[in-house]
């Protein structure tokens, strides 16, 4: 069976696991712990986990409950708007209510109440405001991605000229349906100088399209994260994501109840490595690099541990994960 020891993995976008939402003011810190020791057990040694699209005193409540937990795999924070498009569609399954204008007080006013743990922001190029915010948040050290957004080429360029260094989940949190060209998928695909991170669960992205999108951006442009929520690492049924009610089914596909639009995945990393390398023929090594040692880069650090996993023949499930801390 094919098998791959390594560096661990490093996930850049994760709002819960094992039954935990990170984006729920009432998690405990204790749960928050619980599950990230959980994740350890699916090989991530470091992960960014992610508050979406909320109010102020939201984000703080949530983020201050995760940072207390203290957990050595926690790198910081990925803030996922609220400066996206307000647009259904590019919105995603973002509260429409909390979208508002990027803003630098806003943005600092959250870095602030998050103890300056804010490493990754995503925002929508088009969002008024939103380069002052780019060129604040790089000056500070903070990476900034493009994402849920129906900017313009122009727009795209503006922002990657601004300091942003990375396309959110491309391919997705964006308009169904897209001019043939231009778009924002092939401007951000083109622009060398943006990395882009890349759901591989076969829902955000069908295995072609993951296909295309690898061997455009290259495989050494392209990093891999889950989405994950708290349906991660658990059964199918009924969940939450922030205020919002969310159904994973057996295929491991998340949406909001009762619509078709995505919400998180039920993806894990070895999952994601064992898909990438299955679809795009790309060696083993190479799809761990995408999940481990390139995402490490782009924020600056080191893996934290070292992981082992088997995985079927057809690499299409994972039988066995040993993760090593430092």
């Amino acid at each position: 069976m094919p098998e791959w020891s390594g560096p661990a993995f490093v996930d850049l976008q994760v709002n819960g696991f094992a039954g935990v939402d990170y984006n729920a003011a009432q998690t405990s810190s204790d749960a928050v712990s619980e599950s990230l020791d959980a994740m350890c057990g699916t090989g991530v040694g470091l992960c960014l986990p992610t508050i979406i699209t909320s109010t102020f005193e939201h984000f703080r409540d949530c983020a201050r409950r995760v940072l207390a937990a203290r957990h050595p795999l926690v790198a910081g924070l990925h803030m996922e708007g609220p400066y996206i498009s307000p647009v259904d569609g590019p919105r995603g399954a973002h509260p429409r209510r909390c979208v508002r204008d990027a803003s630098v007080d806003d943005f600092r006013r959250r870095q602030e109440a998050a103890d300056g743990q804010i490493r990754l922001l995503t925002l929508a190029p088009e969002s008024p405001g939103a380069l002052a915010v780019i060129e604040a948040a790089v000056r500070d050290g903070v990476r900034v991605a493009i994402g849920h957004s129906a900017a313009s080429s122009d727009q795209i360029g503006d922002a990657v000229r601004a300091g942003a260094t990375l396309s959110t989940h491309l391919g997705n949190g964006c308009a169904t349906m897209q001019p043939r060209h231009p778009n924002l998928i092939w401007d951000q695909l083109a622009d060398d100088r943006l990395q882009a991170s890349l759901i591989a669960d076969g829902h955000h992205l069908p295995p072609a399209t993951f296909r295309v999108m690898t061997r455009a951006k290259s495989p050494t442009r392209c990093l891999l994260i889950t989405d994950a929520m708290m349906a991660a690492n658990a059964p199918p049924g009924t969940y939450r994501l922030g205020d919002l009610d969310v159904i994973a089914d057996a295929s491991g596909r998340v949406s909001a109840a009762g619509a078709l639009t995505l919400a998180g995945s039920a993806l894990t990393m070895p999952e994601a490595v064992g898909h990438a390398s299955r679809w795009t023929g790309v060696p083993l090594a190479v799809a761990a690099a995408m999940a481990s040692t390139q995402p490490a880069t782009y924020l600056g650090r080191a893996p934290r541990g070292q992981v082992e996993v088997v995985w079927s023949d057809d690499l299409s499930q994972v039988r066995s994960v040993r993760y090593r801390a430092p």
